[in-house]
């Protein structure tokens, strides 16, 4: 086992065993227990009683987090030429069509959403080997399919994040990073918390959140009360 440095050691005595922390709590100590030299991610990781392999049960949606992610979003608006200027306008960083399905075709994905159009969806079905495993497939549910381009890209420059249950039955989402107010922080958590809540199925059976962990790059978790008001 890796021995651990004063640092973490320092960061570790300052969470009370056994302790279930309130998203207050929480977004306050997780400040104090990061010690990285970049401005770490925080990121939230809650386990449902859900089965994510019925249909019935998945839990999927999109929430826009108050005080944004912290992170410069990089934008992709694959759109027919009388969208771009409407795309530009509202802040992709890049915009086009035909020679950016080339790119991609090639490899490159070099950006963290893709917008597009109903009618342009056709010429990413080809390119679903490339963008499916890096989670940028755009999808109407998520809001990354649609006419409105211009509010498709403002949500996801405004901190809208979209989430999935995983095979394990786990939410895994960044809600902001380590320079954030604990305020903003907790802000963030609740409103994806309360997203959640929304989306129980109704087939889902017994206790819905099972559990919640708060941690920051390389802290230690804090194991977050799941009672949710």
């Amino acid at each position: 086992m890796a021995r651990l440095t004063k640092k973490q050691k320092e960061a570790v005595a300052k969470i009370e065993k056994g302790r279930v922390y309130s998203v207050g709590e929480a977004s306050a100590l997780i400040k104090e227990i990061t010690n990285t030299k970049f401005d770490a991610s925080i990121d939230l990781a809650i386990r449902l009683g859900v089965d994510p392999r019925k249909a019935n049960q998945m839990v999927r949606g999109v929430v826009t987090l108050p005080h944004g992610t912290g992170k410069d979003v990089k934008v992709l608006a694959l759109v027919t030429p009388d969208k771009e200027a409407e795309a530009k306008e509202a802040g992709a960083d890049y915009v086009g069509l035909d020679e950016y399905l080339d790119k991609i075709k090639g490899g490159w994905t070099n950006v963290d959403v893709i917008v597009t159009m109903p009618s342009v969806m056709g010429k990413l079905g080809p390119l679903g080997r490339v963008l499916g495993p890096r989670g940028l497939m755009p999808n109407p549910k998520t809001g990354t399919v649609t006419m409105d381009i211009a509010k498709a890209v403002s949500d996801v420059k405004a901190g809208k994040i979209d989430f999935k249950v995983d095979k394990t039955g786990i939410v895994h989402a960044s809600i902001g990073k380590a320079s954030f107010s604990a305020d903003k922080i907790a802000g963030n958590a609740n409103e994806l918390l309360q997203t959640i809540m929304k989306l129980k199925p109704t087939a889902a059976k017994g206790v819905y959140v099972k559990s919640i962990f708060m941690s920051s790059t390389m802290s230690p978790s804090l194991a977050l009360d799941t009672k949710i008001g």
